[in-house]
């Protein structure tokens, strides 16, 4: 591994835990606001309808960029960007006070899309998502999603390559459906500088894609028009990584799923609340990405549900066994036995 992958590597992780940290610090808030979207959140079939909308919206953002809507696509992402940042300002001030932040972030990615902005709203939404679906999915429902998602995450990177489609079309979207890696200081994702990209993982709504305009499409539905994929580019010629949004925000949901459900207590940590299960399902997260990271750099897109989901839910049950939580309790059973 070339010395400036190795900082890539760590910058990846740096923006997953930005996304995990900050999930969990908005969880109190998002629970006092009344933000829980669904009445039931052990409810298994919130995910199955999750899982369906992923699908649906997959499908219409492929016959989207088939017929050249674009654009139409790229409005959409950044007004959802600029939503999902309200809920993250509204944390922290008034509602009125929350709209300014977030309308500025949606102008900067419709003026200046420039990775480092790209990023900044990708942190911010996923953080936001995350949060918002994590006390809406009880452990059950959490559980369900990443294990469905992994599969389907597998199933269309090396079965259907959809997903590989995904990705390019995404990709010259600049829009925070994917986080930019750059491997240099000089790097701007404005000048086009693609011939070296590379793709990391994908997901439920990430998508893998190849060097020249790959990416992990990630929010609830991204993925390309083109089903080839250029050949990878040789170790350290590459300029960026990319990876899905949506493998920051899956695993996430069952972080803070666990950080609100499980009955394992706090631990004493400042400025957010995490018990050991959903530490632990942090821990497993980044295990996996270290892993997914290691075989990208080696030229090749992967999934990345399969080993960060995975990982998370590995490491929410090793938490939950050590905290002397029951595994039916663990898995959300308890109610329905």
């Amino acid at each position: 591994m070339f010395p400036r992958e190795y900082r890539g590597v760590a910058f990846v992780v740096g923006l997953f835990l930005a996304v995990q940290l900050g999930a969990l610090a908005l969880v109190p808030e998002f629970v006092d606001s009344g933000y829980q979207a669904v009445e039931n959140p052990d409810n298994p079939a919130n995910s199955l309808l999750y899982v369906v909308a992923i699908v649906a919206m997959t499908g219409l953002m492929l016959a989207a960029f088939r017929y050249d809507l674009d654009g139409t696509i790229r409005l959409l992402i950044v007004g959802v960007s600029a939503y999902l940042s309200w809920y993250v300002f509204s944390a922290l001030v008034s509602p009125l006070a929350a709209a300014v932040p977030a309308l500025a972030v949606g102008a900067g990615l419709l003026v200046h899309p420039e990775w480092y902005v790209i990023d900044t709203a990708g942190v911010l939404m996923g953080a936001g998502a995350a949060g918002l679906f994590g006390i809406s999915f009880g452990l059950l429902p959490a559980l369900l999603l990443l294990a469905v998602l992994a599969v389907y995450d597998a199933i269309s990177v090396y079965g259907t390559e959809h997903m590989l489609s995904l990705a390019e079309g995404i990709m010259d979207l600049n829009i925070p459906v994917v986080l930019v890696i750059p491997l240099s200081l000089s790097y701007s994702l404005l000048d086009g500088e693609t011939a070296s990209e590379e793709a990391a993982g994908v997901g439920e709504e990430d998508a893998d894609s190849e060097p020249a305009s790959d990416s992990d499409a990630e929010p609830a539905s991204d993925e390309d028009v083109d089903t080839e994929a250029p050949e990878p580019a040789e170790p350290g010629d590459r300029d960026a990584f990319f990876i899905g949004l949506g493998d920051a925000v899956i695993p996430t949901v069952l972080i803070a799923s666990a950080a609100t459900f499980s009955s394992a207590p706090n631990l004493s940590v400042p400025l957010i609340g995490v018990n050991l299960p959903a530490l632990l399902a942090m821990v497993g997260t980044l295990a996996g990405l270290l892993v997914l990271m290691r075989w990208v750099i080696q030229g090749r897109p992967h999934a990345g549900l399969p080993l960060l989901n995975g990982g998370a839910i590995g490491g929410y049950l090793v938490g939950s066994v050590i905290a002397g939580v029951p595994l039916i309790e663990a898995l959300g059973l308890a109610t329905f036995l």
